[in-house]
């Protein structure tokens, strides 16, 4: 794993009064400085985020609604990606924003085209998915999804891989099932409402507007650790924070920040209630037409757990993905696992929070 000198981006965190004596490293298009709230000048960073206002993203917007980017010396402006539009992911590897709020996978995805990225914050330990099906499709297992139609993002998204892995799982062929960009939110209600599709992959809190409507019911979950477990085989880290490796060890003390930023509210998510964090949220996220607020509380509470406290890549979860990644058809004979995540910010983030460490984190193997 590369390994980093980090003490002046914590030192500069600890101090945000201070801040604009901490330097910052240059290069075009990002590392710009912006007026920050006492009138100081603070860090710029860009983040797209894989769909800002579901449940599985909510800390990147949390961080914001806080203050923690801020409070911890960087202007991050969020931004997020829309059906039909750039991904997050393919954002940043372009280079037109600095980082992607995307699942760890695309690491390897990444690495095995060439290209070097790398994961520096991990969010959660599970997917946070569930494979809702039409109350009359019959399909109560991956097993059943011969012959069926089954939604899933965008084409090539993550949702894509695992419906690829857990068909795969049970011997099932591409060719035997068919996969449809289906979207979030009110287009993967309409897939199942229409009978597009027998199922789609999707989080809360669109999951519970199905039940809730009764169109659908959950046959396979990813949404927590223990239904990841079952369906994976281990630990899948998913949500993190991705940015170009180039990047990041040009810009230490901006991804310091952003990871301090978001360990401490990751800590704020283990220490508050649902209720809380949909109250720190605006309005706009937590309820709309299918959903009303107590919902979104209610969904929250059921997938809570998905949440990791301190940010770190979990032992074993690279492992897990990189198994995923083989089976579903990328060629992964010589990707090295300790490139595609490093756990160095994290530490640092912990380490100046107070906090502890809760998992075992990932060594250069995964």
């Amino acid at each position: 794993m590369f390994k980093r000198t980090l003490i002046g981006a914590a030192v500069c965190a600890l101090a945000v009064t201070t801040v604009t004596a901490c330097s910052s490293s240059k290069s075009s298009g990002s590392g710009s400085s912006s007026t920050g709230a006492a009138g100081g000048s603070l860090p710029t960073v860009k983040l797209m985020v894989g769909g800002i206002d579901k449940q599985i993203y909510l800390p990147y917007k949390l961080a914001d609604q806080l203050g923690f980017y801020k409070k911890y010396g960087v202007n991050v402006e969020l931004s997020t990606e829309t059906q039909g539009g750039v991904g997050a992911e393919d954002a940043m590897i372009s280079g037109s924003v600095d980082m992607a709020g995307a699942w760890y996978n695309h690491t390897i995805d990444f690495q095995a085209k060439g290209k070097a990225v790398e994961d520096i914050v991990n969010l959660s330990g599970a997917p946070g998915e569930r494979e809702m099906c039409a109350t009359n499709s019959g399909v109560h297992s991956a097993a059943d999804f011969a012959g069926k139609t089954l939604g899933v993002t965008d084409l090539g998204s993550g949702t894509d891989t695992l419906t690829t892995f857990l068909a795969a799982q049970k011997n099932l062929a591409p060719n035997q099932y068919h996969k449809l960009a289906a979207g979030a939110g009110a287009t993967a209600i309409a897939a199942l409402q229409h009978g597009t599709a027998a199922c789609v992959m999707t989080t809360q809190p669109t999951v519970l507007a199905m039940e809730k409507q009764k169109i659908g019911y959950s046959a396979i979950d990813l949404a927590t650790a223990q239904g990841a477990t079952a369906a994976m085989g281990g630990t899948w880290p998913s949500a993190g924070v991705l940015a170009q490796t180039s990047w990041v060890n040009s810009h230490k003390t901006e991804a310091q920040a952003v990871v301090n930023a978001l360990v401490a509210t990751m800590h704020w998510i283990d220490t508050h209630s649902a209720a809380d964090i949909a109250n720190a949220l605006p309005a706009t996220y937590v309820q709309n037409s299918t959903i009303t607020k107590a919902d979104y509380i209610a969904a929250l509470t059921q997938d809570k757990g998905q949440f990791l406290p301190d940010g770190i890549m979990p032992a074993g979860g690279p492992k897990t993905v990189l198994a995923t990644e083989k089976i579903v058809g990328v060629d992964t004979s010589k990707i090295n696992l300790s490139a595609t995540f490093t756990n160095d910010f994290v530490t640092a983030a912990n380490k100046l929070e107070g906090t502890q460490i809760t998992q075992t984190p990932a060594g250069a193997d995964g």
